[in-house]
């Protein structure tokens, strides 16, 4: 049964609609006579008054009109020359599109995209002449983050700014040809003097950009960096807004008060394969999400030949209409013509028809979308720069491939077409009014107009204005000396006491952190789980980074280790969000280049956490040229007892062997940690090197022993004597790592029983062992007549006996050297899943306590005719080895 309100029936159309009127009349007098302010204030009281109602307005109040933000009346005059712009424009893009089309003619297959810079090139040359500053003494400088298939539009204009050869430009995406080449997305490590930060991993960009926001604004408060200003201007596209980090981490922006941050989302409503939101409204979806995180969100949706249509729907006809028009609706108008469009946009409505028949069929074919309109564009730029306090995001509305013609423009095809016929080409180059011949433009050449033209001088002026071209990457700050290795004196004398090498790593931080000259460039990172490392006393020492400071009393106020929150606070406390914990290890890491401030972060993490979890996080910071420590804390198949198999690690080392420039570590002592952490900041600091470390530290206590003599460089190398046997008996060669060195200690005893004089090796990285042997092997490859050892080769050299080689990690570690072992090498690891256990049930599951140790290097010694059948039986025994037992890598 139907229930009819009787107060609405009451009431015919006429009535309804009049009273409506009444309302707007009575919202325009307090406008007028109040100011917008009070409006607001009137809107939030009423809106209040229905949600304590029970009256839900979610969707109402996160979502505008499907129209720009900005309206006419507030639309800023447009400063520049627009014929002159427009005619760069053309040239850029001719030759974006040109780079791409040559590079595959020569038959090589490099490939290349075309239609997205083609619909983002408006709004980025808008910023090239208007925003996008670089550093100079008054100014801190933007960043300029684009979309990686963009690239070849930035190419193009430092090509025609003379800042890359034609030799260069010809190679594009062959970056080992003579003349040098181009890389085929924005990769600091293949352009260092280009390229401001990596975007071709699709959503890393948006974490990256929140957070290097973040970071500017925590070495200001920190009295690092001049309150001189600098935005980052982070471009991404719509369909990119489907990868998690990037809605995942928007709200960060709102609670940091990111004002010098701006995204700006290329809305071509395509992703490479089909829409985006065929059935909705991606804008809308986004206007939402950011809307509902805090952040100023400005929509820039139709061009300005949409003003005076707007200015006559009194009705609201026509925004209705294009309320329920979809994006898959757009698309359709893109690629169909006027009386087409006409119709399904009309749909048979008298009034919008009446509407509409002001624009012919071919302007309404033609009528832009709002992301190629600059005047529209610099409006929304203009809105940006002057917000304060909040992040703002401009969804900007674009055509993919816009320009280039009915094969690629709003095509699903269009992302994948990187070849054009000599007709189509001929086409886009005649549309872009490029003065080449045809067959000039058939063979895709490159067109630059003469140094004295007046578009040349009008680029070069607009550049010179904002400080310089962009994207570029300087790097000048001033070396920091690392610290003598006495800084560490505790860690080098050995302790008595039992502790961890995670403990002893957080005494290392704290004295670094202490240190006068050292100290303010410290910057530790954890994700909520400094407590798990033993590091909440650094809490009230340095306090932790907070852009507002502390506005409660902490509820642990009263004891010795409060937590501490500060606007100058040294610690990044980041959650539980490991992919905002590697972006701020990004920035921090690069700040020596962004700002000139050589920041040392050490960002502490559950180690299997690192890299399985943000390995392209991690990947980025290699091509990002970062610098800095990362730490896998609770490291270890079998250290991390009880956790079980999404917690226990056995192969972050193994995964960072494939990050080249990454140096990994897996020390067993507190003086081997110093050691490392030491030359690691003399490397990276002092004598620039483009590498970072990760090291792995453990939970397990013992007592940390005092450095031994000579041995700093088989540290570093990564393997060294920690101890030798007696000259007496069975010779044996025990290796250890991490926390299985105390494993390693007892099967020497063990072996001590049944007449063996054991050697025992400390292996601080098989990744940095590895290394260093495939580069000799690489070198006798090439000069077989002038053959060298590697290091493992001569410090083996004169050696003999069984080697056994065991850590918490997996055996392809050890067995990476094994080949260069004088009598080979036997490798014990974890191989397999974690699960939870006990630790010495863990150890003997994996096969890797002191009784495998010592069975395995009795068993070679077996092999060699040193032991017999009878002492091997009695050893087994003693030992108790089983003949058959569940294998561990397949349990």
């Amino acid at each position: 049964m139907n229930t009819i309100n009787p107060i609405t029936e009451s009431f015919s159309n006429d009535e309804m609609t009049q009273e409506n009127k009444e309302w707007i009349e009575a919202l325009n007098d307090i406008l007028s006579a109040q100011g917008e302010n009070r409006g607001r204030d009137i809107l939030r009281l009423l809106q209040n008054y229905m949600l304590s109602k029970n009256i839900n307005l979610t969707e109402a109040t996160l979502n505008t009109p499907y129209r720009n933000s900005i309206s006419t009346n507030d639309q800023p005059a447009y400063p520049g020359n627009p014929e002159l712009e427009q005619q760069l424009e053309n040239i850029i893009r001719w030759n974006a599109a040109a780079m791409v089309l040559k590079a595959n003619d020569q038959g090589t297959g490099v490939g290349g995209h075309i239609a997205t810079y083609q619909s983002a090139a408006t709004m980025l040359e808008v910023g090239f002449n208007h925003f996008f500053k670089n550093k100079t003494g008054q100014y801190g400088g933007d960043q300029l983050l684009v979309q990686a298939h963009a690239a070849p539009g930035l190419y193009a204009r430092a090509y025609v700014e003379g800042r890359l050869s034609d030799q260069q430009m010809q190679n594009f995406r062959r970056e080992l040809q003579d003349g040098g080449g181009l890389s085929s997305y924005p990769h600091p490590r293949r352009m260092p003097d280009f390229w401001q930060g990596p975007t071709a991993s699709m959503g890393l960009s948006t974490p990256s950009a929140i957070y290097q926001a973040r970071f500017m604004k925590y070495l200001e408060n920190r009295g690092l960096k001049n309150q001189d200003g600098g935005k980052i201007w982070c471009f991404i596209g719509d369909g990119e807004s489907d990868e998690p980090e990037v809605l995942g981490t928007i709200n960060m922006a709102t609670r940091d008060n990111l004002d010098n941050l701006v995204m700006v989302v290329n809305c071509n409503l395509q992703r490479l394969d089909g829409p985006v939101r065929g059935n909705g409204k991606i804008i809308q979806e986004l206007e939402r999400n950011y809307r509902g995180a805090g952040w100023n969100v400005i929509k820039v949706i139709w061009g300005s030949e949409w003003d005076e249509l707007f200015s006559r729907d009194h009705d609201g006809i026509l925004q209705a209409r294009m309320d329920r028009a979809v994006d898959g609706d757009y698309q359709f108008y893109t690629v169909s013509d006027g009386p087409t469009v006409r119709d399904h946009w009309t749909e048979g409505d008298p009034k919008l028809d009446a509407l509409m028949k002001t624009l012919s069929n071919e302007q309404i074919r033609c009528i832009k979308r709002g992301g190629q309109d600059r005047r529209k564009i610099f409006g929304a730029f203009d809105l940006a720069l002057r917000s304060d306090g909040k992040p703002t995001v401009i969804l900007m509305k674009t055509v993919k491939g816009d320009g280039m013609g009915a094969s690629a423009e709003g095509q699903n095809t269009s992302h994948q077409k990187k070849q054009f016929t000599a007709t189509e080409r001929i086409d886009i180059g005649r549309r872009f009014d490029i003065p080449l011949n045809d067959d000039a433009l058939a063979a895709a050449e490159l067109y630059k107009p003469k140094d004295d033209s007046a578009v040349m001088q009008y680029m070069h002026e607009k550049r010179q204005n904002l400080g310089g071209y962009l994207p570029s990457r300087k790097v000048d700050f001033v070396p920091v000396v690392a610290p003598e290795l006495s800084l560490f004196k505790e860690a080098l004398e050995g302790t008595k006491r039992e502790q961890s090498t995670t403990m002893s790593f957080v005494k290392m931080l704290s004295r670094m952190l202490k240190d006068k000259t050292l100290g303010k460039y410290i910057v530790p990172i954890v994700p909520d789980e400094a407590r798990t490392f033993g590091m909440e006393s650094l809490f009230n020492q340095f306090g932790i980074y907070s852009c507002e400071g502390q506005k409660y009393k902490p509820v642990d106020s009263s004891s010795l280790l409060p937590y501490k929150e500060a606007k100058d606070g040294q610690l990044l406390q980041e959650g539980i969000c490991e992919t905002g914990a590697m972006a701020s290890f990004l920035a921090a890491g690069t700040a020596y280049a962004n700002y000139g401030v050589p920041t040392i972060p050490f960002y502490i993490f559950y180690s299997i956490f690192g890299f399985q979890r943000v390995g392209d996080m991690i990947w980025a910071c290699a091509d990002s040229l970062a610098k800095g420590f990362l730490l896998g804390g609770t490291a270890g198949r079998t250290t991390l007892n009880g956790e079980g198999l999404q917690h226990q690690d056995g192969h972050s080392h193994a995964v960072a062997a494939t990050v080249p420039n990454m140096y990994s570590y897996d020390p067993s002592f507190a003086y081997e940690l110093a050691v490392i952490v030491r030359d690691g900041i003399k490397r990276m600091y002092e004598q620039g090197e483009n590498i970072f470390y990760y090291l792995t530290l453990y939970n397990e206590n013992y007592s940390m022993p005092a450095m031994p003599d000579n041995v700093e460089d088989g540290i570093l190398q990564g393997m060294y004597r920690f101890k030798e046997g007696t000259s007496d008996g069975h010779k044996v060669h025990l290796m250890g790592s991490g926390s299985l060195m105390q494993e390693v200690l007892k099967a020497a005893d063990i072996l001590a029983e049944y007449g063996c004089s054991t050697d025992i090796w400390s292996v601080t990285s098989y990744n940095q062992l590895t290394r260093q042997a495939q580069s000799i092997e690489r070198h006798n490859l090439l000069n077989p007549e002038n053959p060298s050892l590697n290091y493992v080769e001569q410090l083996l050299e004169s050696e003999s006996g069984p080697f056994v080689a065991v850590s918490d990690f997996m055996k392809s570690l050890p067995n990476g050297i094994a080949r260069w072992f004088p009598e080979g090498l036997t490798a014990l690891g974890t191989d397999g899943f974690g699960l939870s256990e006990s630790r010495p049930t863990l150890r003997d599951h994996f096969e890797v306590d002191a009784r495998y140790i010592a069975w395995a290097a009795l068993t070679s010694l077996y092999r060699k005719g040193s032991v017999t059948a009878g002492e091997l039986l009695g050893a087994r025994e003693a030992l108790d080895i089983p003949h058959e037992k569940a294998d561990p890598a397949l349990f």
